[in-house]
């Protein structure tokens, strides 16, 4: 697959038109509701097939197939994120109105990080073959322990970054808008609106340790595991908006993505003994996805209550004394 270095700053110039055009909608901090979720979500992924169509035309069908596995695999395991999004949400009681900002730095963060794992991960695919037998083995044992942890066991008290950061930063009690730095007496210090950032940021590199080898399990292209990561993390917080008062119907879907690291490992670990078409890899994820999904609304149904952690924090939290001179 050859692609001219002017297709690359092309893709890049359409995510930062993107990301400006999401930064300037969203200029004014304001509770982002289902409607509006929605519409974004349509937007985003409008957005990721149509480039996996001009895929299909530019460059054939099985490079198109290869984006669009690595697409619906980054996307699914998006969801997990949102698990982790709403417990740090609701832990650090961040108000509705706050959390699109720091989902966008840390969408933002996410890409910068993504693409340098990408970049790394090319290298030692094309440097050593034998990597990516470490890459199946280690997404089998992931995949292991996904299915076997739960949710709660996440706590972000217990969070070395966390006690680190608020160790080497002062951090402020309360918060002050949607800044990340205010001023106090001449010094400056940390709201905590920039140590949920902080952890938002470190979740989604522990995530990507995961769903950037499951991408090259289905193509080492690295333009097409770069921009299949990019289009599906650019509709995460979307997606989070979407999802998170109804992420506790989802009892199944952990699981359904354990199965699915379980299964792109395999075909890793297989690769010089079956060869895998990369549509019946795609119909297998998508399928394991759809029984995941299914299973969990019908075992939920009826079950009553919002059980949802998006609602995370007294709107009176938001609040704070707007004398001192800020600077985030």
């Amino acid at each position: 697959m050859v692609v001219d270095w002017w297709v690359w700053l092309a893709v890049l110039g359409v995510i930062l038109l993107m990301l400006a055009i999401d930064l300037f909608a969203h200029r004014r901090a304001h509770v982002v509701g289902v409607k509006e979720a929605l519409a974004w979500s349509a937007v985003w992924v409008t957005l990721g097939l149509s480039f996996g169509v001009l895929v299909w035309w530019v460059w054939g069908a099985e490079f198109a197939a290869q984006y669009f596995a690595g697409y619906v695999i980054e996307k699914s395991l998006a969801v997990d994120n949102v698990f982790v999004f709403a417990i740090i949400f609701s832990y650090f009681a961040v108000p509705r109105e706050y959390q699109h900002r720091v989902l966008f730095y840390g969408v933002l963060g996410a890409l910068v990080f993504r693409a340098g794992f990408i970049a790394a991960g090319s290298w030692l695919i094309a440097s050593f073959a034998w990597v990516l037998y470490v890459f199946g083995a280690f997404l089998v044992v992931t995949a292991v322990r996904m299915a076997r942890q739960s949710d709660e066991t996440i706590d972000p008290s217990r969070s070395v970054v966390l006690n680190a950061f608020r160790r080497v930063i002062p951090v402020t009690e309360d918060y002050h808008g949607q800044r990340f730095f205010v001023r106090k007496l001449g010094r400056l210090y940390a709201t905590p609106l920039l140590a949920v950032l902080v952890l938002v940021e470190v979740s989604d590199i522990v995530f990507a340790v995961d769903s950037i080898p499951a991408i090259f399990a289905v193509t080492q292209e690295t333009f097409l595991v770069f921009t299949s990561n990019a289009f599906a993390i650019l509709g995460l917080r979307a997606l989070y908006f979407l999802l998170a008062d109804l992420i506790h119907r989802f009892v199944y879907l952990k699981l359904g993505l354990a199965i699915v690291l379980a299964w792109v490992g395999v075909k890793m670990l297989l690769l010089d003994v079956v060869k895998i078409p990369t549509v019946l890899s795609l119909g297998v994820v998508v399928a394991i996805l759809a029984v995941a999904v299914t299973a969990s609304l019908l075992r939920t149904r009826g079950g009553g209550g919002s059980g949802g952690t998006g609602k995370t924090g007294p709107p009176e939290r938001a609040g704070s004394t707007e004398e001192d001179t800020h600077t985030g």
